[in-house]
Formats: C-alpha cells, sequence, structure tokens
C-alpha cells in the first residue's frame, strides 16, 4: 500500500528521490523553495557520471592544498576567512576526517553508489520518454606536467583494485582516443566507466516521468517550522500553509542543513560554491569529457556546446558571483586546449551553484533516530548529479521498509 510522502528540495535529488517512490507506489508532492525554472545546482553543473570519483573531498593532502590555494584569488580551492562557529566545526570535521583510513573506508562504498547510479542512468536514457544525451565515453584526467600524470597513475592503480577500469595514456595515445580536439598534456589517464549527459535535459525527463506519475508541486513554497508528536513529524509549516504527510524526505540541498537544526538534527554542511561558463558555438568539441587535473577545472560537450566549470569556494550562502575565480577558469582552459583564447569567453552568462558539503565529504542518506517517518538525502557536494538516481533508489527503498541494495552505515545522518 503506497504512502502520502512530502519531499523537500526539487533539485536532483528530490526528483530521482519522487520518481522511485513514486515507482514504488507512494503518493509524492515535492515541495520546493524556487520557481519551476529555478536554477540550482542540478541544472549547471558538469554533467558527469564519475565511477573514477572513489575519493572524498575530505582526503589526505586536500588540508595542505586548501591552505596553499587560500592565498591565490584565482585558486580552485577557497575558504573565506570568517569568525563563524560552524564553519570551525565543519573545518575540524574535515581534518579529521582527511586520513588515509577514512579513504579506504569510503572508496568500496563511493564505487558501490556510482556504479550503481552508472546503471539507473542507463535504465532511465532506455525509457521511450526518457532521452536526455547519456554519452558513455569515457572521462579523461589531462594532466600537463609529468608529477601529476604521476599522481593520477597511482590514483588509477587504486582505481583498478577497486574493479574501475583506468587506462594511463601518453599525449599521443590521449590525442588519439579525441582527435577532434587540440591538446597541450603530458598524457592523461583514461576511466571508460564514467559518462556524461546535460543536465537540463535530465531534469526535465525526470519532470516529464513525475508529471506522467501524476506527482504534486508547490513551488515557490518555504518550510518555517514543523508539528512533531512521538518521535514523528506531523506537519510542515509554510509560507503557504501547514503540508503533511505520513513520510517526509529531506533533500534540500545547501538548505537541508538549516532546516534540519529546525527539527533539532545536526547535518553540518558548508557551501562549496561553484561557477560555469557554457560555449555555445565552441572552436572544437571533445568527444570525451575531461578534467584540467592541475586547474580542477572540468569540461563537458553537450548538445554541441561546450561547459567550463570549476572552483570550490566556501564563503557561506552568499551568492556573490566572485570576478577573479571566474577569470581563474577562464585563464586555465586555454593552457589544455590551445587553439581556444580566454577572449572567446567574454560576455558569456556565469552560472554558479551552492554545492552542499559534509566534513567528510560523504551524503547523509537514512532514517536519523530521533524521527520514524523521516528519510535525509543531502550533502552529496559535487557529487549530487552522479548520485541522484542512486540515492532516490535508496530513499525508496527505506520508505517502503525494504532493506537497502547498498550498505548506509558511513552515510548515518546521526554521523555528526
Amino acid at each position: 500500500m503506497g504512502k502520502d510522502v512530502l519531499i523537500i528540495g526539487g533539485g536532483v535529488i528530490g526528483l530521482c528521490s519522487a520518481y522511485y517512490a513514486s515507482q514504488q507506489g507512494h503518493r509524492v508532492t515535492v515541495l520546493e523553495r524556487g520557481k519551476p525554472d529555478h536554477g540550482g545546482c542540478s541544472f549547471g553543473n558538469a554533467g558527469m557520471i564519475v565511477p573514477s570519483h572513489f575519493v572524498p573531498l575530505a582526503a589526505p593532502g586536500m588540508v595542505a592544498l586548501g591552505l596553499k590555494w587560500m592565498w591565490n584569488p584565482e585558486s580552485p580551492f577557497y575558504i573565506k576567512p570568517r569568525l563563524d562557529l560552524d564553519l570551525l566545526r565543519w573545518g575540524w570535521g574535515f581534518f579529521q576526517a582527511a586520513t588515509a583510513g577514512r579513504v579506504r573506508q569510503a572508496a568500496p562504498l563511493l564505487r558501490d553508489l556510482h556504479m550503481a547510479s552508472r546503471a539507473c542512468f542507463e535504465q532511465l536514457q532506455s525509457r521511450p520518454d526518457g532521452a536526455f544525451g547519456l554519452a558513455q565515453n569515457g572521462l579523461l584526467m589531462l594532466c600537463q606536467s609529468q608529477h601529476a600524470l604521476d599522481e593520477e597513475a597511482a590514483g588509477a592503480a587504486k582505481a583498478r583494485d577497486l574493479g574501475i577500469p583506468a587506462e594511463v595514456l601518453d599525449a599521443a595515445q590521449t590525442a588519439k582516443l579525441d582527435p577532434g580536439v587540440r591538446m597541450n598534456v603530458a598524457g592523461s589517464v583514461y576511466y571508460p566507466k564514467d559518462c556524461h549527459l546535460a543536465p537540463s535535459r535530465f531534469m526535465a525527463a525526470l519532470r516529464r516521468h513525475l508529471d506522467a506519475a501524476k506527482t504534486k508541486f508547490l513551488w515557490e513554497t518555504e518550510v518555517t517550522g514543523c508539528r512533531t508528536e512521538s518521535g514523528k513529524i506531523l506537519a510542515l509549516a509554510t509560507n503557504r500553509g501547514e503540508v503533511s504527510a505520513e513520510e517526509y524526505v529531506l533533500a534540500g540541498g545547501i538548505w537541508s542543513s538549516g532546516l534540519s537544526a529546525g527539527l533539532g538534527l545536526r547535518l553540518p554542511m558548508q557551501a562549496g560554491k561553484g561557477y560555469s561558463l557554457t560555449l555555445p558555438q565552441p572552436r572544437e568539441l571533445p568527444r570525451i569529457c575531461s578534467i584540467l587535473t592541475e586547474a580542477r577545472i572540468a569540461v563537458t560537450p553537450m548538445d554541441g556546446k561546450l561547459r567550463v566549470g570549476g572552483t570550490m569556494e566556501i564563503s557561506g550562502l552568499s551568492e556573490q558571483v566572485s570576478p577573479r575565480r571566474v577569470q581563474g577558469i577562464i585563464n586555465a582552459f586555454p593552457r589544455y586546449f590551445p587553439n581556444f583564447k580566454t577572449e572567446d569567453f567574454r560576455d558569456l552568462p556565469v552560472w554558479h551553484g551552492l554545492r552542499p558539503c559534509s566534513p567528510d565529504g560523504l551524503p547523509y542518506i537514512g532514517r536519523p533516530k530521533k524521527f520514524s517517518n523521516l528519510v535525509v538525502a543531502a550533502g552529496h557536494a559535487m557529487m549530487g548529479l552522479s548520485l541522484g538516481p542512486v540515492t532516490g533508489k535508496l530513499v525508496a527503498e527505506l520508505l517502503s521498509g525494504e532493506k537497502p541494495s547498498i550498505n548506509l552505515s558511513l552515510l548515518k545522518p546521526d554521523r555528526y
């Protein structure tokens, strides 16, 4: 028997949760603080599905690298210094999690999540009304220096140990793999299981599926409070009145942290601001998506266009665009693709989004102990799109009282 389910958040995690919950026969309502055409993290991202990303953000060396980069206004990673107790706690949690032992624990889990999600994308793409341009061409980690290539080769060896295919290529082999674009690199690591897509097309496909399933949407609706009793949520207060359901799913991205505090829960997260620019008529169009290793920039072909994005800027919930960081992306890109010029990006609109980053770089997925009718699905950082479908599937399993198909012990919402 299906349940009435209220999902807080209309991004990729919320819509994937709504899709799989409706597939299980639940009656779903999606509550979203933005408008129907809101352009959050689910739309302007790099569109990558990345089994290659089995190392969480909190990893050995990231603290030292972050401190080094802090003083460069065009660097890929920046934490804005500010007197903020939540930021200090988050930073301490990040420091504690950035160990080799934690990465060894997390890597098999992230592998399983990404591979399961990849299979979900294939199933969704195969639906008659579900095409969203899934390109299963792999991903190139492009390296300009031999030092970076050696480091990526070490990562490739770890990937193969986990059963993730990875090939180390020199410059000539890299060029042969994607001959339609000129690259200035020492070599690359190729991950053939990675994929890419256009996020806006994927989100539109989800909306079509949900409309067909008669999913209800409450747009421009913001949660302002809640009523609880005996370990259950009874109703949510919103700016448009009270709403209630049998089950609730917290999938509000970075806003989930504040909403959880109102429920007496603790989901520490910091907003990791990222930027992207999309070239409508690029000089060249790669066939394979790539990450520019030293610059930490993602490059993805999308329906004849080329999206270039990056940075991780921890500066609170500020929506302000940092021109210097955007310029850092623009300056770095032609160094890897020399047929492009910085002028190609002139006057292009800059998209930005706030990624929800937990201290240990892992998402929160599961039921908190405090409420028996709440499922949390948040904190996916840069992996929200890649892990969207598998998260939705896991949420639906929890809503239906099934044993999750993947062990969620490392992702418990109560771990902090």
